[in-house]
């Protein structure tokens, strides 16, 4: 496993006097189905979690195991979410983007600083810094990953409850076989993105 996220950059920041430093980051740019979820996380200064990781770098039961001593411990954690008309209206990138300031603005303080993996939120009133491959090298990015991650896979599992067939509990969305499968077999369901490629060309499937 790689290097871990550490308070590195968070520390910078704790040391010209910004107590809330918040970190953000999304789960769900990839998949052909479903929103995209952000996350922004405040922890009090020094607070540090064991095990901590950029969600991809983690399974299903840690990210799970970590996700609830995460909120415990954070002073504040914001989930944003773009669903998928707004996704298939905007582009995934500016989705995204509404997704991460709305995380943002569910925050119940305001932090001093935004520490955001790989790139700025445009229109963004609060000093922010982009750190390429943050989730694996912030700890509150990182934690931030997790709380988008899990939040958005559990959302998952909902929705295959509701559209069954498609697989969505187990590929949560993204492009497996078994997906592009069901996709072929059943025609696109409300919750796919008919802006990416491979639903498009479902759509435009004939039926005969």
């Amino acid at each position: 496993m790689s290097k871990r996220p550490d308070l590195r950059y968070e520390r910078r920041l704790w040391k010209l006097g910004i107590d809330a430093v918040a970190g953000v980051d999304e789960a769900g740019v990839g998949p052909m189905a479903g929103p995209v979820v952000a996350a922004a996380v405040v922890f009090a200064p020094e607070t540090f979690i064991s095990g901590v990781h950029d969600s991809k770098q983690l399974s299903h039961e840690q990210r799970e195991e970590l996700f609830t001593p995460i909120r415990d411990r954070a002073i504040a954690v914001g989930v944003g979410i773009a669903e998928v008309d707004e996704i298939d209206r905007l582009n995934i990138y500016w989705a995204t983007m509404s997704a991460s300031r709305r995380a943002l603005s569910a925050l119940k303080l305001a932090p001093g600083h935004v520490l955001v993996d790989g790139r700025l939120i445009p229109d963004l009133e609060l000093p922010q810094t982009r750190i390429v491959g943050g989730d694996r090298k912030s700890f509150c990015i990182a934690a931030a990953s997790i709380v988008a991650k899990v939040t958005r896979d559990r959302m998952m599992v909902e929705l295959d409850a509701i559209y069954p067939g498609y697989g969505f509990a187990q590929h949560k969305g993204y492009c497996t076989n078994e997906h592009m499968q069901s996709l072929a077999r059943l025609g696109p369901s409300p919750i796919h993105r008919r802006s990416f490629g491979p639903v498009a060309a479902a759509v435009q499937r004939p039926l005969f």
